[in-house]
C-alpha cells in the first residue's frame, strides 16, 4: 500500500493538471468563440454566393468553362484539413477514419456527374494525392501511402481568404491541366458546440446537383440572417460567361475558405470538451485519492489509540 507521502505527492500532481487543463478549457472557450463567430460571419456569404450561381445555373448548360468540364476519374486530388496538434478529443480522428474510408472503398470518389447522370471510373484503383492543411493530416496521409503534393500547416487556425488564393489556384491549375479528374476536400462541419461531423465535399468539376445540395443545407442557417428570399432574375453584365469565369474561381476559394473555418470551429469545440472532461477527471481522481488519503490516516490513528489503550491496560493490571 502506497504511503501517506506518496499519495499526497500525488494529490499534488493531479492538482497541477486539473489547473492546466482548466486553463487550456478557459483559452479554447475563448478561441471556440473566435472560430464560431468567423464561420457564422463567412456562411450568409457562402449561402448568397451560391445562390446566385444557382440562379445563374441556366448559363451552365451552354458555358464551356474548363471547371465545368466532367471526366471519367482515374486520379483524385483531396484536400485534408486538420490540426496541428492534439489534445482536441475526436476531432483528428474522426477526419483521419474518413481519409482511410474512403481511399479503402473509393467508390463514391471514382463517380462524377452530369446533370442527373453518373459516370463511374471504369478503373479497379484510382491514384489520390493530397493537400494537407494541418500537420496532424499531413501525418495521417503520409501512413496511408498516398502523395502529398503541397502542405499548408500555417492555414490550420483562422486564416484570411487572401491565404487561400494559394491553394485555389493550385486546385484550379492542376484541374486545368487535366492532371486530376477530380477534386474533394475532407474537413469537419461545426454543427454545434457539442456536435461535429465529418464530411467529404467534391470541388470540381462544379456540379449544379451539389451547388444546390449544399444550399439546401444552410436554408433554415440563412433564416437566421435574413437570406431567405425568393429566387430572383438577374440581368447579367456583359455576359453570363464573362461573369461565370470570374465566379468560378472565387467560389472554389470560397469552399475551401469555408471548410477551413467550419474545422478551425469544431476543433476548439473538440478542445474545450477535452479539457473539460480531463478537468473533470482530475478532479474526480483528485477526491479518490484525498478519500483514500483520509482512509490511510484515519487507520494509522486508530491503531495508535489502541495502541496507547492496550498499554495503559497492561500497566494497570
Amino acid at each position: 500500500m502506497a504511503s501517506t507521502k506518496d499519495i499526497q505527492r500525488r494529490i499534488k500532481s493531479v492538482g497541477n493538471t486539473q489547473k492546466i487543463t482548466r486553463a487550456m478549457e478557459m483559452v479554447s472557450a475563448a478561441k471556440m468563440k473566435r472560430a464560431v463567430t468567423s464561420v457564422l460571419a463567412i456562411r450568409p456569404y457562402a449561402h448568397a454566393a451560391w445562390s446566385v450561381l444557382t440562379n445563374l445555373s441556366r448559363a451552365f448548360a451552354e458555358h464551356k468553362s474548363g471547371l465545368l468540364e466532367v471526366r471519367e476519374v482515374k486520379k483524385v486530388l483531396a484536400i485534408a484539413v486538420t490540426s496541428n496538434r492534439g489534445l482536441c478529443g475526436a476531432f483528428n480522428s474522426q477526419i483521419a477514419k474518413k481519409i482511410k474510408d474512403e481511399i479503402n472503398h473509393p467508390e463514391k470518389l471514382k463517380i462524377n456527374r452530369i446533370g442527373r447522370e453518373k459516370i463511374d471510373s471504369k478503373e479497379n484503383k484510382i491514384d489520390i494525392d493530397f493537400i494537407t492543411i494541418g500537420k496532424k493530416g499531413e501525418s495521417v496521409v503520409r501512413r496511408t501511402g498516398c502523395e502529398i503534393v503541397a502542405s499548408f500547416n500555417e492555414l490550420s487556425y483562422l486564416p484570411k481568404i487572401d491565404d487561400v488564393r494559394t491553394v485555389g489556384k493550385m486546385v484550379i491549375d492542376d484541374y486545368l491541366a487535366k492532371k486530376y479528374d477530380k477534386v474533394v476536400i475532407f474537413y469537419t462541419d461545426y454543427v454545434s458546440a457539442m456536435s461535429q461531423q465529418a464530411k467529404v465535399r467534391q470541388l470540381l468539376p462544379i456540379s449544379k446537383i451539389d451547388l444546390e445540395k449544399q444550399i439546401a443545407e444552410m436554408d433554415v442557417l440563412a433564416k437566421e440572417y435574413g437570406l431567405d428570399e425568393p429566387k430572383q432574375e438577374y440581368k447579367v453584365e456583359p455576359t453570363p460567361e464573362i461573369v461565370l469565369d470570374y465566379i468560378f474561381p472565387r467560389l472554389i476559394e470560397m469552399q475551401i475558405y469555408h471548410a477551413i473555418l467550419e474545422s478551425n470551429a469544431s476543433k476548439e469545440s473538440s478542445r474545450m470538451l477535452a479539457m473539460r472532461s480531463a478537468t473533470d477527471a482530475a478532479g474526480e481522481m483528485k477526491d479518490d485519492l484525498t478519500f483514500v488519503f483520509n482512509q490511510i490516516r484515519q487507520g494509522k490513528i486508530t491503531q495508535e489509540i489502541a495502541e496507547i489503550s492496550a498499554g495503559r491496560a497492561a500497566l494497570e493490571s
